[in-house]
C-alpha cells in the first residue's frame, strides 16, 4: 500500500497557500531548496506535476488545485481534531460542550441529550444556555462543540454553520383537571379560554398565534413565560390551559398531575443541531443525530 507523505503534502499546501516557496520557507523555517526537493518529491509520488512557472510566479496546474482542495480538507480535519482535544485530559472522560439555546424546554434538551450520554459512557457534558446568536457565535470561535435550537442558525451573523433536523413533533395542550371541560369541543373550546404561552417572539409563540387565527380562535392570554418550566407550574395550578411538545406530554402529564385538553399537528415544534461542520465527528454529537428521529 503507498503512503502519502504528509509532511511534504504540508509544504506544498503551504507553498500554494503564501503564493511563493520563499514565503512559505519564512513561514516553515526551511531553507528554499528543502523545500524544493520535497516538492519534487511529493510530485514523484503522486505522479503529476502541481505547479508551473510563469514568470517569477509558481502557478497551481489543475492537477495542484485538486490537491489544494483535498489538502485543505485534510488539515482543517487535524484543527478541529486538537479542538476536539483540548478539553479531554488523557485517560478520562471525553468533554462535550452543548450550548442550548434559552427558549428551548429544558426537558426536550434533556431528552435530546440523552442519547448522546448513553452512547458515549465516559462523557463529560457541559451545558451553557443563551440566547441562539451569542451560541452560533461561540461555536464559530470553537468554544462550544454543538448548539441545540428550535430554529435554523440565523443567517444574519455570518458564520459558516450547518443545520442538523433532530426532531419534529406536534403540540399538545395540557390543563388541571379544573379545566377537563375544554375537552369538548376543541379547539374552538380554547375561544376566550385562558392560556399560558411562550413568550412573544418565539417560534413556538408565532406558530401558536398562525394556529388560533387558523381556527377562528381567540384565547384569553392568562401568562406568557419565557421558562416553559414555570409555564408549566403555572399551568398546573389551574392558571389556563398551556402547550406542550406532543413528544413529551406523558412526562409533563405525569409530573404536575395535569391532563391533555387537545392535540394538534398543525403547530409544529422543530428541534435542530446546529454545527459548523457539515459532517459530524464528535461521538456524541453524531449519537445525538442518529438517535433523535426515533424519539
Amino acid at each position: 500500500m503507498e503512503w502519502l507523505n504528509y509532511h511534504h503534502l504540508l509544504y506544498f499546501w503551504t507553498v500554494a497557500r503564501a503564493g511563493s516557496i520563499a514565503r512559505a520557507s519564512q513561514e516553515l523555517r526551511l531553507s528554499q531548496p528543502t523545500i524544493s526537493n520535497q516538492l519534487k518529491t511529493l510530485e514523484a509520488a503522486l505522479g503529476h506535476r502541481l505547479f508551473e512557472r510563469q514568470g517569477r510566479r509558481l502557478v497551481l496546474t489543475d492537477v495542484g488545485r485538486t490537491a489544494l482542495r483535498y489538502a485543505d480538507d485534510i488539515f482543517r480535519t487535524g484543527r478541529e481534531l486538537q479542538q476536539a482535544l483540548k478539553g479531554i485530559p488523557t485517560g478520562e472522560r471525553l468533554r462535550l460542550v452543548v450550548g442550548v439555546a434559552d427558549v428551548i424546554p429544558k426537558r426536550v434538551a434533556a431528552l435530546l441529550l440523552r442519547s448522546a450520554v448513553k452512547a458515549v459512557p465516559n462523557l463529560a457534558l457541559v451545558c451553557r444556555e443563551s440566547p441562539l446568536k451569542q451560541l452560533v457565535a461561540a461555536l464559530a470561535l470553537h468554544e462550544i462543540d454543538v448548539v441545540l435550537s428550535d430554529s435554523p442558525a440565523p443567517e444574519d451573523i455570518h458564520v459558516r454553520a450547518f443545520n442538523h433536523p433532530l426532531v419534529e413533533c406536534g403540540a399538545t395542550f395540557l390543563a388541571s383537571p379544573a379545566l377537563a371541560h375544554l375537552r369538548k369541543g376543541f379547539p374552538r373550546s380554547l375561544d376566550g379560554a385562558p392560556v399560558l404561552l411562550p413568550s412573544a417572539g418565539t417560534a413556538l409563540r408565532r406558530s401558536l398565534e398562525a394556529w388560533f387565527a387558523s381556527q377562528a380562535v381567540r384565547p384569553d392570554v392568562a401568562g406568557e413565560f419565557d421558562d416553559s418550566a414555570l409555564l408549566e407550574a403555572f399551568g398546573a395550578q389551574g392558571m389556563g390551559v398551556f402547550p406542550a411538545p406532543s413528544i413529551l406530554w406523558r412526562e409533563v402529564a405525569a409530573e404536575h398531575g395535569v391532563v391533555p385538553i387537545g392535540h394538534t399537528n398543525d403547530v409544529r415544534e422543530r428541534f435542530f443541531a446546529i454545527s459548523v461542520e457539515r459532517r459530524l465527528r464528535h461521538p456524541a454529537v453524531v449519537a445525538l443525530a442518529q438517535s433523535s428521529g426515533a424519539l
